[in-house]
């Protein structure tokens, strides 16, 4: 049997980590091989406390947000974490790059894709960085594209929890038990050094989605127990044989 694969498409060096971080490491720890393409290090618009820093500079803003996403990579059991590079505050992808990442698609075959929510006003790289996905995914099907490699199937597509779900019309329809591998994303939150003041924020995200977890597997009436969680939301439908 194959072995399966995830692949995680994160604008910023550290969105992986905060959104499905646990979900990593949850599918990790199952033998999923999960690969997360960092398209930027969010080296300019997502860390002010390195920028409060004196002497600080662009190339070493990048170098601190890379060794703390492979650090957080590390904790987590991510298979492979590759920077793109692209800048942020925007961020643009170029055609050359975008074809990079339908390379990276096809070569990891993922049984499944996360990205971030379709719209985000506080920050528009997030929802840029799903779009761009859900065209690589769609180049990657394309038969006359590369022609002779071997196509894409259909990976799911799960939106992870944006900052302010309400302003970004993220409805989640997946809920998972993470409170296994929560000590994981916990070692990964606190390598992100460089926005310590999220770290409680998604500890406290964590345990209200766990919440909803115990009501939507049962409540009182007997729903599983979980402490720790995450939400997704997910784009195309799923195809069962049975509910």
């Amino acid at each position: 049997m194959t072995a399966r694969t995830a692949l995680v498409v994160s604008a910023h060096s550290a969105d992986f980590v905060w959104r499905c971080g646990g979900a990593i490491a949850l599918h990790a720890q199952k033998g999923v091989a999960v690969t997360v393409v960092c398209l930027s290090y969010g080296e300019r618009g997502e860390s002010a406390k390195l920028w409060k820093q004196d002497g600080m500079t662009l190339e070493k803003v990048k170098v601190g947000r890379r060794l703390e996403a492979e650090n957080a990579a590390k904790a987590l059991g991510v298979h492979d974490i590759q920077f793109f590079d692209c800048g942020d505050y925007p961020l643009e992808l170029d055609r050359e790059q975008r074809f990079r990442l339908v390379d990276v698609i096809r070569k990891v075959q993922p049984d499944f894709m996360l990205s971030h929510s379709l719209e985000d006003p506080y920050n528009t790289d997030h929802p840029y960085a799903t779009r761009v996905a859900l065209e690589c995914r769609m180049v990657a099907q394309a038969w006359g594209h590369n022609p002779g490699e071997k196509v894409l199937g259909a990976p799911q597509l799960y939106l992870f929890e944006p900052h302010q779900t309400e302003q970004c019309n993220w409805k989640p329809d997946t809920i998972l038990d993470i409170t296994d591998v929560w000590d994981r994303k916990k070692a990964a939150i606190e390598c992100m050094e460089g926005q310590q003041h999220l770290w409680d924020y998604y500890t406290n995200v964590a345990q209200n989605r766990a919440n909803q977890f115990r009501r939507n597997s049962g409540g009182q009436a007997g729903g599983r127990e979980a402490k720790y969680a995450e939400a997704f939301q997910s784009i195309f439908p799923r195809t069962v044989d049975e509910l």
